[in-house]
């Protein structure tokens, strides 16, 4: 008996202390190392939609129009042109405004030598796909709204909590879709409305 009461003071005992001490840790990190992980991706996304945005302005300015098509934009980026304003002189040499020596010239320039030079890293065919989505694309839309009688070119992108997030805990990420429910928000990243305009705004903004 007293080698039983040895045995589990010496061995049992400590390595149920070992085990519990364990799980408790284990239980309070689970909801850490999920919110690091959905600020990874967050951040991949948004810059995606970012992109994304910055592709429907600069169509806009051509078409007069936003696109729905992931396709059309990386089209567009590959092969279209954007007009940009050059302007020779400056408005505040009065002396140049009334000689006419300042004017303003237009001129057409690839998209590609234009848009993301500041990113080098910049790779245009994965635009279209949620990270971490398993090959998933970006759900796109875009109508003309009638907005106090004005036809108004709007666009939406949006990326789901459950595409972006696959594989993490299930139950945390009902936890935080409920969260943005209650708040009335979007389950997930959004840049743009078709609904109501809103400056081509994320929601993360």
């Amino acid at each position: 008996m007293k080698a039983l009461h040895k045995i589990l003071t010496l061995v049992v005992f400590p390595a149920i202390i070992i085990v519990l001490g364990y799980l408790l840790v284990a239980s309070i990190m689970k909801p850490v190392r999920f919110e690091q992980e959905v600020d990874k991706r967050k951040d991949v996304a948004v810059e995606r939609l970012k992109a994304i945005r910055t592709l429907e302005v600069a169509f806009k300015g051509e078409h007069g129009r936003f696109t729905a098509s992931l396709d059309t934009l990386v089209d567009f980026y590959n092969n279209g042109e954007m007009t940009v304003v050059r302007q020779i002189g400056s408005m505040d040499d009065s002396l140049a405004v009334a000689q006419k020596r300042v004017r303003r010239d237009t001129m057409k320039v690839a998209i590609k030598d234009t848009l993301f030079k500041d990113q080098p890293n910049f790779i245009i065919d994965s635009i279209k796909y949620i990270p971490y989505g398993n090959g998933k694309e970006i759900t796109m839309d875009a109508v003309i709204k009638t907005v106090s009688g004005v036809n108004v070119p709007l666009f939406e992108g949006t990326i789901s909590y459950d595409d972006l997030l696959r594989g993490l805990d299930r139950q945390l990420i009902i936890n935080l879709k409920a969260a943005q429910e209650d708040l009335g928000r979007y389950t997930g990243l959004k840049v743009g409305s078709v609904t109501t305009p809103n400056n081509n705004a994320g929601n993360w903004e």
